[in-house]
């Protein structure tokens, strides 16, 4: 079969995501056989960024390229290599002069992926406008790369369709990260981009988002201040799979992916 195979990764999630990941990660690849993996890592060290060791976790165990989103600068250390991480985007519409790179091209195998990474501005920190962020930067890699994926990381789901929308035709894949909770909208538009408004995350279900639950039951219930921790429960994992085709970039076929380590089999 003529095309190209995507598997986008929900927003990884501490030490319990990156358990999940490493051990689903097998399965899936013989399950879907994609050729270009995509993960969203802005969560990935304890709940808040990323360091340069988990991130070639992630390459080695077969990640091809990693997203990030508002969380990108919360652990320092990624100031340290995401000028030189070509694998490695952060979302485009942060200011001129910020360190790493928005977009990128993913070639493997003689498969090439470009991916995009924004950041939606409702209910997250006032920041560039992602639309004419993704107008620029779209159209410009249109020139040269039939196949594009935009990972849109914000809260509201209005903008995120709305982006859909913005992008059909133009992207091959929009998907949602941010919320950690895998919406039920997978779609093709009929421009032929493959749409999904949130991928959902990788990490703790026993928790909040992740995240330990008392701490998170506390603060909403008194209001004051309480620190996050990762939740250790068992783990659900969330993807989007993604088939493109060769000639016209447009999908053909999308599917949601949800797994639990309660219902977890391996072969």
């Amino acid at each position: 079969m003529i095309g190209i195979n995507v598997l986008f990764i929900g927003d990884i999630v501490g030490s319990t995501g990156r358990k999940a990941l490493k051990t689903s990660l097998p399965e899936l690849k013989s399950k879907y056989n994609p050729h270009i993996i995509i993960a969203n890592g802005e969560n990935a060290a304890s709940g808040r960024g990323i360091t340069s060791a988990i991130a070639n976790e992630f390459f080695n165990w077969g990640i091809h390229g990693i997203t990030m989103g508002n969380h990108t600068w919360d652990n320092r250390d990624i100031f340290e290599f995401i000028d030189h991480e070509s694998r490695m985007v952060r979302p485009a519409n942060f200011p001129p002069g910020t360190p790493g790179r928005g977009h990128t091209v993913i070639k493997v195998n003689g498969k090439e992926l470009a991916i995009v990474n924004l950041m939606g501005r409702t209910f997250l920190p006032a920041i560039d406008c992602p639309f004419r962020a993704a107008d620029e930067i779209v159209d410009e890699l249109r020139m040269k790369h039939k196949h594009i994926l935009v990972d849109f990381h914000a809260e509201a789901t209005s903008e995120k369709i709305a982006m859909g929308w913005h992008m059909d035709g133009r992207a091959s894949i929009v998907v949602g990260t941010h919320t950690h909770v895998q919406s039920n909208d997978d779609t093709i538009l009929p421009n032929g981009t493959a749409y999904l408004t949130d991928t959902g995350m990788v990490g703790s279900k026993e928790g909040v988002l992740g995240m330990q639950r008392d701490a998170v039951l506390y603060k909403f219930k008194t209001q004051l201040p309480a620190r996050f921790q990762v939740d250790e429960g068992k783990w659900h994992f969330h993807a989007v799979y993604v088939q493109l085709d060769d000639t016209t970039g447009k999908a053909k076929k999308i599917e949601k992916i949800r797994m639990y380590e309660d219902e977890w089999r391996m072969d």
